[in-house]
């Protein structure tokens, strides 16, 4: 939004990609899960916990050794372990390499996104992304690909969510200011939705673009340049401006509702640990 902003020194906040691993490393760690972030009852081997039986319980399932020391019947639960399968797409556009600060857009969704990466490989969980270049893997070689992957800008205005590597039955983390064709990102997460994939949508915004701080004579330009718009006086588009934000946004929520997806919405001036936080209780209850 802001046409003095030079295109190089948002793509100088992202280009360096062990640096984005670093931060997001560091993120990660500060990150507590408060125990085992994906243990819960399920198929495998390892022992997880007893609990009270409860009515409908095969006897089968009651550990009558442990319910021997008690005046109630215990069943033994094991943990679940099947690898789940989580891919990203983070949105490289040019607009998301706006920023009115030091950080831009991209470089703050995709540290964000790599950090929920990190947590998720430490869970067992397999990790890539969702156009297929890097099919989901666990390891630490995958989160270096994968930091490569979101560190590399590109030249188009806005960004579409590319889905062709998605696999059934996956989770999918899109993030973007979504601020593209409103009706091809419908039809692109309709589409993921039908493959029985379930997903979050991270809107990711600056503080301008959240304040409009703007007056008098500005000249707004798209960060790829191809469109532009002059005002003599900024300050009156403001209500339409915001009016026009609350509705993109009202479209995304009902859009991520509608099919049972989540949408959460984030700024760069705020913490990425809460974001964070969100994106990761959002996948916990669907894995």
């Amino acid at each position: 939004m802001n046409p003095n902003l030079p295109l190089n020194t948002a793509l100088e906040l992202t280009s360096d990609w062990p640096q984005l691993l670093a931060e997001a490393q560091r993120l990660a760690q500060s990150f507590s899960l408060g125990g085992h972030g994906r243990r819960r009852a399920g198929p495998g081997d390892v022992f997880w916990q007893y609990r009270a039986a409860q009515a409908g319980d095969a006897l089968r399932a009651i550990d009558w050794r442990r319910s021997a020391r008690a005046d109630e019947q215990f069943v033994r639960e094991n943990e679940w372990q099947a690898a789940q399968a989580v891919q990203f797409w983070v949105d490289n556009s040019a607009a998301m390499q706006f920023s009115s600060q030091k950080e831009s857009k991209l470089h703050r969704a995709a540290i964000i996104a790599l950090a929920l990466a990190i947590l998720l490989n430490q869970a067992g969980e397999r990790v890539g992304t969702s156009d297929g270049a890097l099919p989901p893997q666990t390891g630490r070689a995958q989160i270096s690909a994968l930091a490569q992957a979101m560190a590399r800008p590109a030249s188009r205005d806005f960004g579409r969510p590319e889905i062709d590597g998605l696999m059934p039955n996956s989770l999918a983390v899109f993030a973007s200011d979504f601020f593209g064709d409103l009706a091809a990102l419908r039809e692109t997460v309709r589409r993921a939705a039908g493959q029985q994939v379930q997903g979050v949508l991270l809107m990711v915004l600056d503080p301008q673009e959240l304040h409009f701080p703007f007056q008098g004579r500005t000249l707004f330009e798209s960060m790829a340049g191809s469109l532009r718009h002059e005002s003599q006086k900024a300050d009156d588009l403001r209500s339409s401006y915001f009016e026009a934000l609350e509705e993109r946004k009202g479209q995304l929520e009902n859009l991520a509702q509608s099919l049972s997806w989540q949408f959460f919405m984030h700024s760069t001036d705020q913490p990425a640990s809460g974001a964070l936080l969100d994106l990761y209780q959002a996948l916990e209850g669907r894995r």
